[in-house]
């Protein structure tokens, strides 16, 4: 409890510009743990819708009915089901207007590479925040470790005799500052390095389905083609 309380008075005491810092620190760290929070429900919910939808769509052979299903509730698509509505609309819009394989196939191609691009910038969002803090954060509290240490020796050429007692609270004061940044840095670069890797292997799967997706269309634009062959 004394030292508690000894560090709380100790950051009372404290210069204005250390204790500045150590409100940027503590602000950063908030905001990080706030954004860490998120990001993990996010990918979280991501990874699960991906999974379900990859279930129901390959379990199924009615890739019609799942397009019908999915435009009824259009404004609340996620991650892959974005993409597919994206692929298999311009496929079947581009159907309607030429009969032309190659042109069919790029049209639907490009537009799931657009949405799987959209979805990265979602999904990839706020990350260089938990970056910055990660990396600038320890700089940011040593700069406030130098600035108290510094008003603790200079504070030293006033006075005839120096002691540690003199030194010691300006030099503590001044140490906690970079205790903070590390407080806030540390956890910053765990998640952020932990949300990396979680973002890569979602947008790899999101990338794998639109490959696999596109070689589905292919087989139907096929198989439209030999239709119509065998009428003419």
């Amino acid at each position: 409890m004394n030292s508690e309380l000894s560090i709380l008075q100790l950051i009372i005491d404290a210069s204005p510009v250390v204790q500045a810092v150590m409100v940027i620190l503590v602000i950063a760290s908030v905001m990080s743990w706030a954004l860490i929070l998120g990001k993990s429900r996010q990918l979280s919910r991501a990874k699960r819708m991906a999974e379900d939808f990859e279930q129901d769509f390959w379990g199924s052979s009615d890739i019609s009915g799942t397009y019908s299903k999915l435009t009824m509730r259009r404004g609340t698509l996620d991650g892959l089901e974005r993409i597919f509505e994206a692929g298999f609309s311009e496929f079947g819009r581009l159907r309607r207007k030429t009969s032309s394989d190659e042109i069919i196939m790029d049209g639907s191609t490009r537009a799931m590479r657009i949405a799987v691009s959209r979805e990265a910038d979602i999904v990839e969002n706020h990350l260089p925040f938990l970056a910055t803090v990660g990396s600038i954060s320890p700089y940011v509290g040593l700069f406030g470790t130098v600035w108290g240490i510094m008003n603790s020796f200079t504070a030293l050429g006033n006075v005839q005799q120096a002691t540690l007692a003199m030194v010691a609270p300006g030099i503590a004061e001044a140490l906690i500052a970079t205790a903070i940044g590390l407080f806030a840095a540390i956890p910053a670069v765990i998640f952020y390095n932990r949300f990396a890797t979680d973002v890569d292997r979602l947008l790899n799967r999101y990338e794998n389905f639109a490959e696999e997706f596109s070689t589905v269309l292919q087989r139907q634009a096929i198989r439209r083609a030999g239709q119509d062959a065998e009428i003419q």
